[in-house]
């Protein structure tokens, strides 16, 4: 199952994405962070490569290298309110253990 956005987070990133002309997509990876190994990495997809996993999803195109795959595959990105302000919310399947800070996740 590849990496999908839920509804109110597809037109969270369509607005995202009008603002930024070269902008082909949404790019999610992960990169080494935090007390627990991982931290998510959300940018926009200026480039799609051939080995990058790209699945549309309420009509955007979300990006994924093949190499974070393995680390993303079955999650799900919502966009959701936290008091007064909004996040991205990643519910993974694959995440075995979180910070106590919330910020990194390890797998």
């Amino acid at each position: 199952m590849p990496v999908t956005l839920t509804e109110r987070a597809a037109r969270h990133v369509e607005k995202m994405l009008a603002s930024e002309d070269a902008a082909q997509g949404l790019r999610l990876g992960i990169k080494a962070s935090g007390c627990s190994g991982f931290a998510y990495v959300v940018d926009y997809a200026q480039e799609i490569g051939e080995q990058d996993l790209v699945v549309e999803n309420h009509g955007v195109k979300v990006v994924v290298a093949q190499q974070h795959r393995p680390f993303l595959e079955g999650t799900e990105v919502d966009y959701v309110r936290d008091g007064i302000n909004y996040r991205f919310d990643f519910r993974n399947p694959n995440v075995r253990d979180l910070c106590g800070c919330g910020e990194s996740f390890a797998v």
